[in-house]
């Protein structure tokens, strides 16, 4: 899809962070594993300098960032209860390609493996995997509930949607469109963000009543089980980037 953007074959389309980090580095800092501490927090850093920062590392790639919407927190799904990090020793999970999210797995213990999505619930159903993690959005419309028994609310990444619009179509359009689609993008980002919210809400009571158990975890040992990651990613993505984004929820500055 960026390449089609790039080309100008695709105008718009919105995108998760996850695989977009081979395009602009930059965004792979919205993956540090419980990085936001709500979705306030988040939407106060990705609406505000920081985030207009990140989108505007898109342009050196012909792509114009819009905004940033609601994708949900990512959770954990198996076919039994996860309860701690010590819980996911040895765990197949299926992850993006993504080097952040693969290495924050492997700090809490388990095994992952990338694997696009399309092969995710045969792998799931055939034991080719144990586990995966994704919003309650995702786990439920593609009826995850058939082949994993539990979801355990983890919320260990908030994963945004970034809008993109191809600069050669932005390029075609009369001035006064261009501003017209830009304001309307960012202007519809407070309904899409909480009606994405409502939609969530119900169909995480759908799962339940699809008889897949949601459970309530303690974040803090998997938090803790992470703490490597940043120090890991420090040079790559700045640490004060990091504790930029860090301190605009009120959690204590990392000490690298």
């Amino acid at each position: 899809m960026v390449e089609g953007l790039q080309m100008g074959t695709i105008d718009i389309t919105s995108v998760s962070t996850g695989p977009l980090g081979g395009f602009v580095p930059e965004i792979g800092v919205v993956d540090l594993p419980f990085l936001f501490k709500n979705n306030i927090h988040a939407y106060g850093v990705l609406d505000g300098p920081i985030g207009e920062e990140l989108l505007d590392k898109f342009s050196e790639k012909g792509i114009y960032g819009a905004a940033f919407w609601e994708n949900g927190w990512r959770h954990l799904t198996a076919n039994k209860a996860i309860n701690k990090p010590e819980d996911l020793e040895g765990l197949k999970i299926r992850t993006m390609e993504n080097k952040v999210h693969m290495n924050a797995f492997k700090e809490m213990g388990a095994s992952p493996i990338p694997m696009v999505w399309g092969e995710v619930y045969t792998s799931l159903n055939q034991g080719v995997i144990d586990a995966q993690e994704n919003p309650i959005t995702v786990i439920y419309t593609n009826n995850l509930f058939e082949v994993q028994g539990y979801t355990m609310e983890t919320g260990h990444l908030y994963s945004p949607h970034v809008v993109l619009v191809s600069q050669v179509s932005l390029n075609k359009l009369p001035e006064d469109l261009r501003k017209i689609l830009i304001n309307t993008i960012k202007e519809v980002t407070v309904y899409q963000r909480s009606k994405s919210i409502e939609i969530e809400v119900s169909q995480k009571k759908l799962l339940e009543e699809k008889g897949m158990k949601v459970l309530t975890v303690d974040k803090a040992p998997f938090q803790q089980a992470v703490e490597p990651v940043y120090k890991k990613y420090a040079d790559k993505f700045g640490e004060e980037l990091i504790n930029r984004i860090v301190t605009a929820g009120g959690k204590k500055a990392i000490d690298f």
